[in-house]
């Protein structure tokens, strides 16, 4: 089984016949609650004989250790051995959480990706990395994995609502700016209103997967994949812990964009123009996320457990104009509280 990304709308079948391998053992298929109704029957024909299901609760709030039991009790339980595949059918949360219980589970099986919300369909399925959340930080665990095999079907995306469909999009604006302007340019009047997906995954994974291919375990060019998540993962992991004020994930990377757009402009390396430019942009799809100005410390003391941090000094991946990011940038716990502060500011 050879680490291959499929996207279209017939990759199901390369997954059947990846499944029905010899060298594959027992199937295990984990969804959430909205994937086991709505994506599930999308799948089932494909699966083989005797198949088995496990079902994590729906939620950022759930992609944690005690989610990685219920699998691993599961597996353990059917005596699943090192020729188990874990097939991951969800968005980010599943996909995140699947694969990494599948990589430390006897030391690890097989996992294979379907990933079924944009955002997992070009950022978090695709690049190897898997983890959960711990003590209230973003992806504190995890472990560089590859899949072995990414089955992009785009029919996937008519099962979300707006608001995942826009989350997703983030991603897809995230590499944009960080390696291709031009894309930046022709796509910005579209905005999300896209009759056909593939493309758009095909492209955006295609650069996701040129900057791994280089880096794989992320000690120099693949810290560009990170624009907006320094203090979006701030952003995320506080409001987290607020309930009834959790955000999706792409919509706090959308505010983390606007953040470190303007601390790239306050450090000189983004025009005043090109900061306009995205704010305008981005601010046409996403609602503000709505903090109080009192909040920013807390929210931006959240930056300190960042892992792309060297010791004390917080790295951020910033943007030198549209369309080239640049990495390892050190900002201060101060930067970053000014960037909140200027964001909630902006109107909206």
């Amino acid at each position: 089984m050879d680490n291959q990304i499929w996207v279209g709308p017939n990759v199901l079948p390369e997954l059947a016949r990846l499944l029905a391998s010899p060298a594959v053992g027992q199937v295990v298929v984990v969804v959430d609650a909205n994937t086991v109704t709505k994506c599930l029957p999308l799948l089932e024909p494909y699966l083989p004989a005797g198949y088995r299901v496990v079902e994590i609760p729906d939620g950022e709030e759930y992609k944690t250790l005690a989610s990685c039991e219920t699998l691993w009790a599961e597996l353990t339980e059917h005596r699943a051995d090192r020729h188990a595949v874990v097939v991951n059918l969800g968005g980010g949360v599943v996909t995140d959480l699947g694969g990494f219980a599948a990589a430390v589970y006897k030391r690890g099986v097989r996992f294979v990706q379907v990933p079924t919300t944009l955002l997992a369909q070009v950022d978090a399925s695709v690049g190897g990395k898997t983890g959960v959340d711990f003590m209230g930080f973003k992806n504190q665990l995890g472990v560089f994995q590859e899949a072995a095999g990414v089955f992009i079907d785009p029919r996937f995306l008519q099962t979300l609502d707006l608001r995942q469909l826009k989350s997703g999009y983030a991603e897809v604006v995230k590499h944009w700016l960080i390696a291709d302007a031009d894309a930046f340019v022709r796509n910005r009047s579209i905005g999300i209103m896209v009759d056909d997906w593939t493309p758009i995954i095909e492209e955006s994974v295609a650069l996701k997967q040129r900057i791994v291919a280089q880096d794989p375990l992320e000690t120099g060019l693949r810290k560009l994949l990170n624009f907006g998540h320094t203090v979006g993962h701030a952003l995320e992991s506080y409001l987290l812990q607020q309930p009834g004020r959790e955000v999706l994930h792409g919509e706090a990377v959308a505010a983390g964009m606007v953040c470190e757009a303007w601390l790239s402009h306050h450090k000189g390396l983004l025009s005043a123009l090109e900061l306009d430019r995205i704010e305008t942009f981005l601010f046409s799809v996403f609602e503000k996320i709505q903090f109080v100005f009192l909040e920013t410390e807390a929210i931006a003391d959240y930056a300190r457990q960042d892992k792309k941090n060297t010791g004390a000094v917080i790295n951020c991946t910033l943007l030198e104009g549209i369309g080239h990011g640049v990495y390892d940038q050190a900002v201060t716990l101060d930067e970053i509280d000014q960037a909140l502060r200027y964001y909630h500011r902006l109107p909206g």
